[in-house]
């Protein structure tokens, strides 16, 4: 199978738990009657983005009624969802966690955001995960029926040399729930979607929370789909919103025969090696 349609959904978070599993479950229903395959919820999507937040919304993997939610719904609907990312506990230390679920409602992949987004862009945004989240050390790769795909979170996507890994090893889709904001989105968050599937000739899809301007932490919006060429097919603006996207995965055997990039590396000066 080539053709996969994939979901967006790009939420309204708020400071309620539960009012935001119903969203996520209102969004993912409202996917599977367009006929998705692939379900993506934004970085943090049960939890308002901001550190004291994280702490009083944290859960354990073991007992997460929000990750029981995800299952279930990937289960009953036959669907993959990526759920995007929650605050996970584990121990005395805490992460930005996100979670694949197959069609059986299994987790088959976990990824611990891995750069921490510890920032001060001076006049016009401070922020310091490392405060409370703990990094995570390991590159996430999960198979599908669809292929290999690759995981990241937010921050991770600045880090090229993460991109090309998950390229190397057979990604064709790299999914990056994310939460840009609105210093860093407006400047940087499409020119980045754009760059990783450019650089590494793959699909590099983000997903994030709608603009809320009453939390403390305004997400950009503008979840997006760029392909292998480089070219955004879909992008939301920054209101909720649902988008759904299919796109063929043939085009990127076409476009490496036509610009064979990975093929033209010079390996015998540089490599990226994973250790």
């Amino acid at each position: 199978m080539t053709k996969i349609k994939i979901a967006l959904c790009q939420m309204n978070v708020i400071d309620d738990k539960d009012e935001n599993l119903r969203n996520a479950e209102m969004m993912i229903n409202r996917s599977v009657t367009e006929n998705a395959d692939f379900i993506v919820l934004p970085e943090m999507f049960n939890c308002p983005y901001s550190n004291d937040k994280f702490i009083e919304y944290c859960e354990e993997q073991k007992n997460s009624k929000t990750l029981l939610k995800i299952s279930q719904l990937a289960l009953d609907n036959n669907v993959y969802i990526l759920a995007g990312s929650i605050p996970e506990k584990e121990g005395s230390k805490l992460y930005n966690t996100s979670y694949l679920f197959n069609r059986n409602g299994e987790i088959t992949a976990k990824h611990r955001k891995m750069h921490l987004f510890d920032i001060d862009v001076k006049g016009k945004i401070t922020f310091m995960e490392s405060d409370v989240l703990t990094a995570g050390d390991n590159v996430t790769l999960a198979d599908t029926e669809f292929g290999k795909i690759g995981i990241g979170i937010c921050y991770d996507i600045r880090f090229p040399e993460l991109a090309r890994l998950m390229a190397l090893e057979g990604a064709l889709m790299l999914f990056y729930p994310g939460a840009f904001n609105l210093t860093t989105g407006p400047a940087h968050w499409e020119l980045l979607f754009r760059s990783r599937a450019l650089d590494n000739q793959v699909f590099c899809i983000g997903v994030a929370p709608a603009l809320n301007r009453d939390a403390s932490y305004n997400s950009y919006g503008h979840s997006i789909i760029a392909n292998p060429w480089g070219e955004i097919i879909a992008e939301a603006n920054e209101n909720e919103s649902l988008i759904i996207s299919e796109i063929d995965l043939s085009e990127i055997k076409k476009i490496r025969e036509e610009l064979p990039l990975l093929k033209n590396k010079r390996e015998d000066l540089y490599e990226i090696i994973k250790k």
